[in-house]
């Protein structure tokens, strides 16, 4: 049978250890029994990921939200300019429509229609006398034009016309 001795020492070995084991149990204790869900420094995170590859990530996520709203940001801005040219387009013909009609009420008016015919092709009512007169074939008197003033022509022109003769 061993000594007291022999069974210190053997259980000094496995003293240590069972230490280690009381002190863990007492962390637990402390904790509730639950291990810390609270993330060490240099572990990652909740994810397991490191910082940098976090930010990778979060830049990846953002980059594929921007391109999916991009498409129907873009469809949305090319629809409202459409919109507004479409708009502007029926404002025009609306003003074309009431030009017409305005046009129309004229022309349904007979004292208009007269003196359109009167102008436009000379027509006459019956028992008038309808006179044309004709000019002579020739030259139509031309206006002369009139000779620049010695204030719009440069000075350089004038020296030349002074010498020259007023010539061009």
């Amino acid at each position: 049978m061993p000594t007291g001795r022999e069974q210190q020492g053997g259980r000094r070995g496995r003293g240590t250890n069972t230490s280690a084991r009381r002190s863990e149990r007492a962390r637990s204790a402390r904790s509730g029994g639950q291990r810390s869900t609270r993330p060490r420094p240099g572990t990652g995170g909740a994810f397991k990921l490191a910082s940098t590859r976090r930010a990778a990530v979060l830049a990846i996520l953002v980059c594929a939200m921007a391109l999916s709203v991009s498409v129907p940001l873009r469809t949305y801005m090319s629809q409202r300019d459409e919109l507004q040219a479409k708009q502007q387009q029926q404002a025009e013909l609306a003003e074309d429509v009431h030009e017409l009609s305005k046009r129309k009420d004229m022309l349904s008016d007979p004292q208009h229609v007269e003196a359109e015919a009167r102008r436009r092709l000379g027509l006459v009512r019956p028992g008038e006398t309808p006179y044309v007169v004709h000019l002579p074939p020739g030259k139509k008197p031309e206006k002369p034009e009139p000779a620049p003033k010695p204030k719009d022509v440069p000075w350089y022109q004038q020296l030349w016309q002074s010498l020259t003769g007023g010539g061009s």
